[in-house]
């Protein structure tokens, strides 16, 4: 966790850190959109969209708790 924590310090210290946040909630957004379409579109089980649907919510909220948390608390 403290490796995690320490990233997040180092993107909040540098100019990029919109663009980083940013980032990571298209990939999130992506795989909640790549979950929905497996999900209605496919014949396979609830368990694969389901967790690229979760792992996409976590892709948009998570970045920006994180560092504001770093930026609070680094």
């Amino acid at each position: 966790m403290d490796e995690v924590l320490e990233l997040a310090d180092v993107v909040a210290d540098s100019e990029l850190e919109g663009l980083f946040v940013w980032l990571l909630r298209l990939v999130g957004l992506l795989a909640i959109l790549g979950g929905l379409g497996l999900w209605l579109l496919t014949d396979i089980s609830l368990l694969v969209p389901l967790a690229l649907i979760v792992g996409g919510i976590a892709l948009l909220v998570v970045p920006g708790l994180l560092l504001k948390f770093a930026e609070l608390f680094g």
